[in-house]
């Protein structure tokens, strides 16, 4: 449930008749207008940052979920964080709902605007109400406020907000549509402002204890995994005098102090541009990859061992440790089949390698993410071995893979499963069914086999599927018909050329 705040700042119910009604007008229709809108706003060199930290060529956005479910996921995965939003209600609504769907047990606060309260400077009144009012030191570390795209278009200054209310943080980011292209990008654009601020609480004095610190030099994991995959790569990293360190984004707001207490930070996920900046700031080195399958798995160590300092000899220690394991459980389990990969999770290029190394043929691989320093060696890796890898991919270059490899299984998202399986392809969901899974060291070696060779298996019921449904139509003639439609796409050409019309002269009279 949302949590609604009127313009006095007290709190309502979601039914709460104080709560304002937002403009109907729809907050994604027109990027370029809010990009301008924004700019003029004072958000010009927020919008510069974005487009360094997360460039979206060669094509325009990639067709995902809202980019503000990232941040609104990590916040609501941290103890004691209260998370506000400010928006237009129907992204609102469609945030919190995903959010609980997903599993969120926590309330979500909205700070419900109108077309006064937004242009003349009210909105952000309530919002200071608002963080005042939830600020509360016995329940919460901090609150995390979120601009949506109007408010961020608008100019809502969300950066001179009170650092801190009674000792709770307080942390305002902007993350609007038109910005950060992805939520998985979003969730970097809260992890590094949370740890900008606990980088300056470090510099400023002694800081809160993590609740379980390694007595081993730490490696800090940067990027969200399986719950599985931290404790693997520790023991993977023992043999050379390493410990696991915490994950990024961390659960708790204490956490983010022991991340920065580490010998090395793995970029697991390569596209957390403003957390790794924060990080090299700090000093610390930075490690693309990860420990999958036995070749990814050898290079990461040797390169973790050298950023740290560890001798030689320790360094082949632990590699020939783990590697014999990894060998022997790519061999007990192998994948036979052409598979394509695309998502927009950011760990696809690992995947892909971990399916290579099991026997797969993978001819293709999207991600919604872009191409950055850290995922290079991945890159390189798969593309020695005639894979191509897209990043910004679309879901059209994702489907023409799939149409073009006529693979025996399509990894992809909800809509390239979805065309797939039209075509009697078997397919699988990144999200929910290959990302949901361990895939480091030998544990993730074995891991994707059996549910993707089930899939694989279940070929000739697709077949069987098609043959039997054979003669019904598809499109404008899909079902059973005495007569069967005919198409008339003169119809579609003249409503287009009259919505048209009407637009140009709606511009021209705003003009």
């Amino acid at each position: 449930m949302a949590t609604l705040f009127d313009r006095t700042g007290k709190v309502q119910g979601a039914d709460g008749a104080a709560a304002a009604v937002p403009p109907a007008a729809g907050a994604c229709s027109n990027t370029d207008e809010l990009k301008a809108a924004a700019a003029k706003a004072g958000k010009a060199g927020m919008l510069d940052q974005f487009a360094r930290d997360y460039p979206v060529g060669p094509h325009d956005q990639p067709q995902s979920m809202c980019p503000a479910f990232g941040s609104l996921r990590v916040g609501l995965r941290m103890r004691r964080t209260a998370t506000i939003l400010s928006g237009s209600a129907c992204c609102v609504y469609g945030l919190t709902f995903t959010s609980h769907f997903y599993g969120a047990k926590r309330s979500v606060g909205y700070v419900p605007f109108n077309s006064e309260t937004l242009v003349t400077g009210k909105l952000f009144e309530d919002i200071r109400d608002a963080v005042h009012e939830v600020a509360r030191p016995e329940d919460y570390d901090a609150v995390i406020v979120t601009n949506l795209c109007v408010p961020t278009a608008s100019g809502v200054p969300l950066q001179i907000l009170p650092k801190e209310i009674n000792g709770v943080r307080i942390i305002g980011i902007d993350v609007p549509g038109f910005g950060v292209p992805t939520h998985a990008e979003a969730k970097d654009v809260l992890a590094g402002a949370m740890l900008r601020y606990a980088a300056g609480e470090i510099r400023s004095g002694p800081v809160a204890r993590p609740r379980t610190k390694a007595e081993l030099p730490a490696v800090t994991l940067l990027g969200e995994m399986f719950p599985a995959d931290p404790v693997i790569i520790g023991r993977m990293l023992a043999p050379m005098g390493l410990a696991a360190g915490p994950v990024v984004p961390t659960r708790e707001w204490r956490e983010l102090f022991a991340a920065f207490d580490c010998a090395a930070v793995a970029a697991i996920h390569p596209f957390y541009t403003a957390s790794i900046r924060e990080f090299e700031t700090a000093g610390r080195a930075i490690v693309g990859s990860a420990p999958v399958g036995h070749d990814g798995t050898a290079d990461w160590l040797e390169a973790i061992g050298q950023a740290c300092g560890v001798p030689a000899a320790r360094r082949a220690e632990a590699q020939n440790a783990i590697l014999p394991a990894i060998k022997g459980a790519l061999a007990q389990k192998p994948i036979q089949g052409r598979i394509t990969v695309s998502g927009y999770e950011g760990s696809e290029l690992l995947v892909a390698r971990l399916l290579i190394e099991s026997g797969a043929d993978v001819p293709y691989v999207g991600t919604a993410c872009p191409r950055t320093p850290w995922s290079d060696a991945d890159r390189c890796w798969l593309e020695a071995r005639g894979t191509h890898v897209q990043y910004r991919a679309s879901l059209e270059q994702d489907i023409e893979a799939v149409l073009d490899v006529r693979p025996d299984l399509a990894i992809g998202t909800t809509p390239v499963v979805q065309k797939a399986k039209a075509l009697s392809i078997p397919a699988l969901y990144f999200t929910n069914l290959i990302s949901a899974r361990p895939l480091m060291g030998p544990a993730g070696a074995g891991s994707l086999a059996q549910v993707v060779m089930a899939a694989i298996r279940n070929k000739n019921r697709f077949d069987e599927m098609s043959a039997f449904f054979e003669g019904v139509g598809a499109g404008h003639a899909a079902g059973i018909w005495r007569e069967v439609p005919v198409d008339r796409p003169e119809f579609k050409k003249k409503y287009a050329g009259m919505l048209a019309a009407r637009a140009k002269a709606e511009e021209s009279v705003g003009t």
